[in-house]
């Protein structure tokens, strides 16, 4: 019951919430929306300059597809208060990575490892933090070293432009300005973790360079 609860919450907010916000007020423009995975197990890597990406994220998706889809997200920041513990667990589905204080012999990845293993969709930022607007930070580890426990897993980059300015750090209401997506090719687990890390960031930057393109196939 609280399982189908859970869903009811996440696919009301996302025809009540993410849809119109994203859609309506700011307007998408997606590219390659073909490589945009509807069923799991796989991992949606984006850069994340706003609060809104994660919203935006969802909005890209069918409704079957959002009881599938976990985004993963400090819980430093998401468990500050009772409230916003409930919402981030029970509405957006989050699951909350300790980036501060980690118990000797606990996992930080054992939530995204149960999740992929039940074959759901997790939302990823590798930059680990907002950073500039339209800029790329430098990519941590962590979707290494999942991509070395799950090489058979999809990781499929996401880069977004315009949410940084739509609601930059500080902002509470979004300013409507167009966004465009481009959505790349799956990446899978390569022979190390540099090699993976340097193609996943080089797989970022063009697709940053394709947004300001109208042709050349992905």
């Amino acid at each position: 019951m609280n399982i189908w609860m859970n869903n009811l919450l996440r696919i009301v907010f996302v025809v009540c919430v993410a849809y119109p916000v994203a859609l309506v007020w700011l307007g998408i423009t997606v590219r390659y929306r073909e490589h945009l995975p509807l069923k799991g197990p796989a991992i949606i890597a984006a850069n994340h300059n706003s609060h809104l990406d994660i919203l935006t994220l969802l909005s890209l998706f069918p409704l079957f597809s959002i009881p599938n889809i976990q985004p993963i997200a400090a819980a430093d920041y998401f468990f500050k208060n009772a409230f916003l513990k409930w919402f981030s667990l029970k509405v957006i589905g989050i699951i909350p990575i300790n980036r501060k204080t980690i118990k000797r012999g606990e996992d930080p990845l054992q939530g995204c490892c149960d999740a992929l293993r039940a074959g759901k969709i997790l939302i990823l930022f590798p930059e680990g933090t907002r950073g500039d607007p339209e800029n790329l930070a430098e990519l941590k580890s962590g979707i290494g070293h999942l991509a070395k426990r799950f090489p058979e897993v999809p990781i499929v980059p996401v880069f977004m432009h315009g949410l940084g300015r739509s609601l930059p750090k500080g902002a509470w209401v979004p300013i409507p300005l167009f966004i465009s997506i481009a959505i790349g090719k799956p990446l899978y687990w390569m022979d190390d973790k540099h090699t993976f890390m340097t193609a996943l960031k080089q797989r970022f930057l063009y697709l940053k360079q394709k947004l300001y393109s109208i042709s050349d196939p992905l």
